[in-house]
């Protein structure tokens, strides 16, 4: 009788699971995190949080560009279930336009627009907001479905849950972020939006990862080599939201040098606030921190590329990282043009994901 490798690996977790066979080399459990979840729930939820990853990602580029065309703070008021709607009516768009007059940055940036350019940022930020709620959608009703019909896998129930708490929370703090705009000066904070873009990173980060342990079993967090590696591509993107932030892109549009020297006059004009406060300083630091990323994804890459597992999402990483490198150099060079900066802010995401997965295959 032949008895074929699928059969085998059952009959082998059932041995696990009774305890007549206990893999000496494993502990109980790294045998239960090892489970299969059927191939058809494991394949379904793998694919959904992919999915779910690439709406995010999509998100990030939606605010990216809502950021670039100064859109932003073009709605004032915060209406989580009412607001799914646009204006309908003259009347509503009236009503809407009249609100935006009445706000500090058309006084301070925009007098005079009409109500037709009013339309045009409107329309990136109510598609910002609006793909936040269905990017909520997509994510509630296959979870419910899931819980209702026990297909929740065993060990990511409190996962998923985060998750959901994350993605409401999300959108708490970017009507946060809003609000900081709706003030004298009309800037949004760039704390604030940093805070905004970290934390769909974190929720696009723990979606891949969350995708990766269904599909190739659990694996530790990363830590060493790959772990901060992450670390400073992490670091490379939060820098690069506080440039956004201040508008720091649009000064010293030549690379490597700024002014007549590679470090600004103006560094550290601003004592201990001088990292997060100065434009000039927030560029340099964007700058090289850019490029440690580089060297780390590299070197990253060198190891990554002995493992079979790794290889792919290796090679991967190494194509996105000096594409985003190039990439963020044009945006300089050319004083950040809307096409670019969206393009550079999709980079990152793409380069985080890139690094998280070889960073995953690499546990295993």
């Amino acid at each position: 009788m032949v008895i074929s490798a699928h059969e085998t690996t059952i009959s082998l977790w059932q041995g696990i699971r009774s305890g007549s066979v206990m893999p000496s080399h494993m502990s109980a459990t790294e045998v239960a995190n090892r489970a299969p979840l059927g191939a058809r729930t494991d394949n379904f939820i793998f694919w959904w949080l992919i999915i779910m990853a690439g709406l995010v990602g999509i998100m990030v580029l939606i605010g990216g560009v809502t950021r670039l065309t100064g859109s932003g703070l073009s709605m004032v008021e915060w209406r989580p279930l009412m607001g799914t709607l646009p204006p309908l009516t003259t009347a509503e768009w009236d009503r809407v336009y009249q609100l935006y007059v009445n706000s500090p940055e058309y006084a301070e940036f925009n007098y005079g627009m009409d109500l037709d350019g009013f339309k045009t940022i409107f329309f990136w930020e109510y598609v910002h907001r609006l793909w936040g709620r269905l990017l909520g959608i997509a994510f509630v009703i296959p979870f419910v479905w899931m819980i209702i019909r026990g297909r929740v896998p065993n060990g990511f129930g409190g996962r998923l849950v985060l998750l959901l708490v994350l993605g409401g929370f999300q959108g708490v703090i970017g009507w946060w972020m809003v609000k900081s705009g709706l003030t004298a000066d009309a800037t949004v904070s760039q704390y604030r939006l940093a805070a905004h873009l970290g934390m769909a990173l974190v929720i696009f980060a723990l979606l891949l990862w969350t995708a990766f342990d269904i599909r190739y079993g659990r694996a530790d967090f990363p830590a060493g080599h790959a772990g901060g590696t992450l670390l400073i591509v992490a670091l490379t993107i939060f820098a690069g939201a506080l440039v956004a932030g201040m508008d720091a892109g649009l000064l010293y549009n030549h690379y490597p040098m700024m002014g007549d020297g590679l470090v600004p006059v103006e560094y550290g004009e601003m004592g201990l606030r001088d990292a997060f406060e100065n434009p000039a300083s927030a560029q340099f630091h964007h700058r090289w921190i850019a490029a440690l990323a580089v060297l780390a994804v590299v070197t990253l890459v060198v190891k990554a590329r002995r493992q079979p597992a790794s290889r792919g999402p290796a090679t991967l990483a190494l194509l996105l990282v000096f594409g985003q490198f190039v990439l963020g150099i044009a945006v300089l060079l050319h004083g950040v043009p809307v096409s670019l900066g969206a393009m550079h802010q999709t980079g990152a995401v793409l380069l985080l994901g890139s690094v998280i997965w070889t960073a995953h295959r690499m546990a295993r």
